[in-house]
């Protein structure tokens, strides 16, 4: 059965309200995106130890999925008018043909290599070097599935790099992917700190599934502490905000990684970083780059 999807632009603080009020009134799913996402004006969402993680774009999206045979118009109205709206917003609507969903899912995830001994295998495939280092993760609600330029510019500095019995820092670990490989290509402990309480969820669930034993937090809930190793595979602006923060989760002699920038982005950024770090020369990938240093 083909389905409906409506996309409605909202600013930051109607889009949750309508959000829930669409699914009150029929709508399968809805979910919310940065209006500007993959333009120059897309807004990175991040949060600190002590401030709120509630934020939200400022100007959104809502995307609906609802049936076939129920009306757009009303369905809109209804959650217009449970908002208090004077009139509904304008919005868009395409068809979406009828497909099994699991299997053209998991179609467009096939294993990804990421070096010789390193690979990324969905659950459902075997795994195509049984010799290597193999992440079994599948695609979910937290992001990072090694399919990304940045998750592959840091798995591969990781690979390249760890030496064994490091501590590493994952910030911003989504998925868990870099905290996990760490600890399979040998690091002695590994963190990983998210602002999202469904990422640490699946991080969890991930690191049980690769059945490695690592350590997942809220940003506020992160024990005190230094690492020998720091990764931060986020985007620009919080990695603008965040480097005193970063810095100071680093011991002296430590390494730090980031990435999640785009290739102009990485003298400034690289600038910025200098401050604490003798900065190595930046890593390109498709216009993704990674940066990484040793803190003096």
């Amino acid at each position: 059965m083909p389905y409906q999807q409506i996309t409605i632009a909202v600013t930051d603080n109607l889009a949750e309200r309508l959000s829930d009020a669409l699914m009150d009134h029929g709508a399968l799913s809805a979910a919310i995106e940065d209006a500007y996402a993959g333009t120059d004006n897309e807004q990175a969402i991040f949060g600190e130890p002590g401030m709120p993680a509630e934020q939200i774009w400022h100007q959104s999206k809502i995307i609906a999925i609802i049936a076939n045979e129920d009306e757009p118009d009303t369905i809109v109205a209804q959650a217009s008018a449970n908002c208090g709206f004077d009139e509904p917003p304008p919005y868009s609507r395409e068809i979406l043909d009828d497909q099994d969903w699991v299997r053209l899912t998991q179609s467009q995830f096939d294993p990804i290599q990421i070096s010789n001994r390193l690979w990324i295998t969905p659950s459902w495939h075997e795994a195509p070097d049984p010799e290597a280092v193999n992440l079994q993760l599948d695609p979910g609600l937290a992001f990072g599935t090694g399919s990304h330029p940045t998750t592959r510019l840091c798995l591969q500095w990781l690979d390249s790099e760890l030496k064994g019995g490091e501590s590493v820092l994952d910030y911003g670990c989504g998925s868990g992917i870099l905290t996990i490989a760490a600890l399979k290509l040998g690091a002695g402990s590994a963190t990983g700190v998210d602002i999202d309480e469904q990422a640490i969820k699946s991080s969890n669930d991930n690191a049980a599934q690769n059945q490695v034993n690592a350590h997942f937090y809220l940003p506020d809930a992160l024990p005190e502490g230094q690492f020998d190793v720091v990764v931060a595979n986020i985007l620009a602006n919080p990695l603008r905000m965040l480097g005193e923060m970063l810095a100071g989760r680093t011991k002296q002699g430590g390494r730090i990684v980031l990435s999640g920038l785009l290739d102009e982005q990485v003298d400034e950024l690289g600038g910025i970083y200098s401050q604490w770090f003798n900065i190595e020369p930046a890593e390109i990938i498709d216009g993704w780059a990674r940066l990484s240093g040793v803190k003096r």
